[in-house]
């Protein structure tokens, strides 16, 4: 498989507290990676650290694109191609869906000013296309305050792929959503992968990654306790070892390790 990242060996100690142990994780290209863990498993240290945030302790290592990536930057992670989408949306709930789309990217025209038209006229191509609003209501001009949250969720990946991102981190993208909403959520989600971009969908709920992944990572204390190819286990099979995980602190079955 064709990687575009990929960690190897990567702690990252605070004191006497060990966030990662050892930790090796890869995203191939063109997949979606499912990051499952409880809360305080290391989950946003590891997020941390692949967005430059973050240096893993020494004998870590981080390659992108099979290239060994020496001291990476929140900078040079995002010139990589690395976007977040975080759970609280990361966007500016009082200004337009034009600038939220272009925020900190704007276009502008041959004199160096801003260009509000080609802005809307992006925007509205984006909204028929990518984002699926239909609507006459909604516009370039309208307020992102009063989309849904699975709307915003779905403006926020629709400008991580526009701006060419190779890798979208997805934050728990689905906390606080209704049904409906969820499953439009998803749906923004196994976009990316028809875009043949890739992501890594962090969650500690199995009922949201599963749909949409392709293969399943699990995160416990600090280490990667198991993963599978989605082809692998069945849902049931897949709860039972994660259950197992949460009751013995191993996914060890039958005297097999996952």
């Amino acid at each position: 498989m064709d990687y575009v990242l990929q960690l190897k060996n990567v702690s990252k100690t605070f004191g006497e507290v060990a966030a990662l142990h050892h930790v090796n994780f890869e995203v191939g290209a063109n997949e979606i990676v499912g990051l499952l863990g409880d809360n305080g498993a290391g989950k946003s240290t590891l997020v941390k650290i692949i967005t430059g945030y973050h240096q893993p302790d020494p004998g870590g290592e981080i390659y992108w694109k099979n290239k060994k990536v020496d001291h990476l930057s929140v900078a040079r992670a995002r010139d990589l191609g690395v976007e977040v989408v975080y759970q609280e949306r990361a966007l500016a709930d009082l200004q337009s869906l034009w600038r939220n789309i272009f925020m900190g990217r704007e276009l502008s025209n041959r004199w160096g000013l801003l260009d509000i038209n080609a802005m809307r006229n992006e925007t509205q191509k984006l909204m028929n296309t990518a984002m699926g609003f239909t609507s006459s209501a909604v516009t370039p001009e309208s307020t992102v305050g009063t989309f849904s949250g699975g709307e915003r969720q779905g403006v926020a990946i629709t400008r991580a792929l526009y701006f060419e991102a190779e890798l979208i981190i997805l934050d728990e993208p689905t906390m606080g959503l209704s049904i409906s909403e969820t499953k439009k959520c998803l749906d923004f989600v196994a976009g990316i992968k028809q875009a043949g971009k890739s992501a890594i969908f962090i969650d500690h709920n199995i009922v949201h990654v599963y749909p949409v992944a392709d293969r399943i990572v699990v995160i416990d204390r600090g280490t990667v306790a198991g993963q599978f190819m989605k082809g692998e286990l069945t849902f049931d099979e897949l709860i039972d070892r994660l259950t197992r995980l949460a009751r013995t602190g191993s996914l060890e079955t039958n005297n097999q390790t996952a």
